[in-house]
């Protein structure tokens, strides 16, 4: 019976690695299609999100199942429950890798030149997801509070982007609606950068039984602590 139980929480870790994975796929795909003009690919990306919420049910269900059946306790208790939570982050970021292929898809190109600043942004969102989902696989403390320092990064250049695009407008004559469009994209970017930081929390949830940010959690981390 032992044995079961180890192998379902074993499964549980390594189909959230896979729903990271999944997500990450998914940013990369959004950000290349509009780094290469790539109208399809941007497409494939917009209908890969399916895929991410069909993960997001098949996890729920194994974290029903070990509470049903096994009744968790102590730190088996916390990785269930943190698991639940992390997954609505990660189906998140699906969404939101879907939306910015969406406007990817049709986008006026003629502002690549201003595309860079973008990529910076998606580059450091992608290391935040990859090392939270890492983190919390690896049940490593470090990794995630770096993956939660990082969100200031992105902050930073959302707002850097945010003058970029008013001065193109105000002072250069520069399309306004492409610019909304590269706005929005970034806007995203800042958010996948929040839910990475909000699985880098349960990430040190799951470890320490106390979540960092102790007002948006305090009444799980309260309960579930042991």
């Amino acid at each position: 019976m032992r044995d079961l139980y180890n192998k379902q929480l074993l499964d549980l870790g390594n189909e959230i690695v896979q729903m990271g994975h999944l997500c990450s796929d998914a940013l990369a795909g959004a950000i290349k299609s509009l780094h290469e003009k790539d109208i399809d690919l941007a497409n494939k990306i917009q209908k890969s999100d399916n895929l991410i919420d069909a993960k997001e049910r098949e996890i729920e269900q194994m974290c029903l199942n070990i509470f049903l059946h096994q009744q968790p306790i102590a730190s088996d208790l916390r990785m269930v429950s943190a698991a639940l939570k992390m997954i609505t982050d990660l189906e998140r970021i699906g969404d939101q890798a879907s939306d910015i292929a969406e406007i990817v898809a049709c986008i006026d190109f003629k502002e690549q030149a201003h595309f860079a600043i973008i990529e910076e942004m998606a580059t450091i969102a992608q290391k935040m997801l990859k090392e939270s989902v890492e983190a919390f696989a690896n049940s490593d403390v470090a990794l995630a509070k770096s993956v939660i320092e990082a969100d200031d990064m992105v902050d930073d250049l959302l707002e850097k982007v945010r003058l970029l695009m008013v001065d193109l407008i105000v002072e250069h004559n520069h399309n306004a609606v492409t610019i909304i469009d590269l706005c929005m994209i970034a806007k995203y970017l800042e958010r996948i950068g929040d839910h990475a930081v909000n699985v880098a929390n349960w990430a040190v949830f799951r470890v320490l039984g106390e979540h960092p940010d102790k007002h948006a959690a305090q009444s799980v981390a309260g309960t579930l602590a042991v």
